[in-house]
């Protein structure tokens, strides 16, 4: 009889272990780090994010539609080109599939190119700017009837213009990094987009 109910116990006993571990293998394979529940809880976790990215793109400031802040203009043309635009104050050097290679912010002077398009008209690796400033890699894209020259150049000291409102000037200024990439890109008759 005491042999028949220690097996039993030892029955018992086994069967409770085999069930405790059924139990923890579930609850192992529900857990968050476990690999496949991790990959897909990550997934959704992404598309989530992805989601609300969307939501805050599409609430801030100057977006439409959910676009990103430095997505290339529409209404800017086609193929490769440079594109400025004027409210924005920036610049996107667009390449032949229509997506920026590299965009930046600028500093304008004191008159701004009307709206419309343009081409590389002359290009001078370093020069006295009107602001009185030593600049470099300057991309001349118009000249108004007034005279007005409009280009992009960067001071060599990095700095921005503090243009002088009694001057009309159109120098378009950069950091010295996005000049570089600028004279790289826009070769004579490269064409130049401004948009409002």
């Amino acid at each position: 009889m005491a042999r028949s109910s220690s097996g039993i116990i030892v029955a018992t006993l086994t069967a409770a272990a085999l069930a405790a571990v059924g139990f923890l293998a579930v609850q192992a394979e529900a857990a968050p780090d476990h690999p496949t529940a991790h990959a897909s809880g990550r997934a959704a976790g992404k598309a989530k994010d992805g989601e609300q990215g969307k939501d805050k793109a599409a609430g801030s400031a100057g977006q439409e539609q959910g676009k990103a802040p430095n997505a290339v203009p529409e209404d800017s043309g086609t193929g490769l080109r440079v594109v400025y635009g004027l409210a924005q104050k920036r610049v996107w050097l667009v390449g032949s599939d229509g997506k920026a290679t590299r965009t930046f912010e600028i500093a304008p002077s004191t008159v701004n190119p009307p709206p419309g398009s343009y081409a590389v008209t002359s290009r001078t690796p370093t020069i006295t700017g009107s602001d009185g400033t030593p600049v470099e890699h300057v991309v001349v894209f118009h000249r108004d009837a007034a005279g007005v020259v409009f280009g992009f150049s960067a001071a060599v000291d990095g700095s921005s213009p503090k243009p002088d409102p009694a001057k009309k000037t159109g120098a378009i200024r950069e950091q010295p990094a996005d000049g570089r990439a600028m004279w790289e890109f826009a070769v004579n008759k490269t064409p130049v987009v401004v948009v409002p």
